[in-house]
């Protein structure tokens, strides 16, 4: 039986960024089609167990606009919508997403903030070059450091201390922030 690796995902108007969250995968294969239908496998873990995606995205895409990135603790990808529009959401099924989906909030822009103009280095790699694409695909991983390594000062005050709301520092002195469920 299959397992479901952990995506993360943020838009812009043009775009959707994907992160497929399996460190060290082996045999990654990776399929987009212009209808939207987003596919992964691969292997990962001590016991070589198997990882399988089959998410129905939104809207139809431009396959051979979108980008991908295979690294050591992450698969990326660049999706391109086909029409330039916000998205409700990133699958086609109306209700609460798969547990396994989640909201990347470190690239996730507003609607009404989205300039349309940056966007992430892909190295020129994309999806038309990676029909099931195998092992010959790798890329380097992209640097995840800008939150490591980072201190946050306590000032003082004690877990729960900060009694109005919104963000607060946790046991372990790093910030946490409420934020809205996806």
């Amino acid at each position: 039986m299959s397992r479901h690796p952990e995506i993360k995902w943020a838009q812009r108007g043009d775009k959707v960024y994907i992160t497929v969250q399996l460190p060290d995968s082996k045999n990654a294969k990776v399929d987009l089609t212009p209808d939207g239908v987003f596919t992964f496998s691969a292997t990962a873990g001590a016991g070589d167990h198997l990882y399988e995606l089959n998410l129905p995205l939104f809207d139809k895409v431009n396959v051979e606009e979108s980008k991908i990135n295979v690294g050591v603790r992450s698969i990326f990808c660049v999706v391109q919508k086909a029409e330039e529009e916000w998205w409700k959401r990133l699958l086609k099924a109306e209700g609460k997403p798969p547990h396994y989906v989640k909201v990347d909030w470190d690239k996730w822009v507003d609607e009404d903030e989205d300039a349309g103009t940056g966007d992430l280095d892909m190295g020129g790699m994309d999806f038309s070059q990676f029909g099931g694409m195998g092992d010959d695909a790798v890329g380097d991983d992209f640097d995840d450091s800008e939150d490591e390594g980072q201190e946050v000062s306590n000032s003082g005050k004690e877990e729960g201390d900060d009694k109005e709301g919104g963000s607060g520092v946790g046991k372990e002195g790093v910030v946490e922030e409420a934020t809205a469920s996806t």
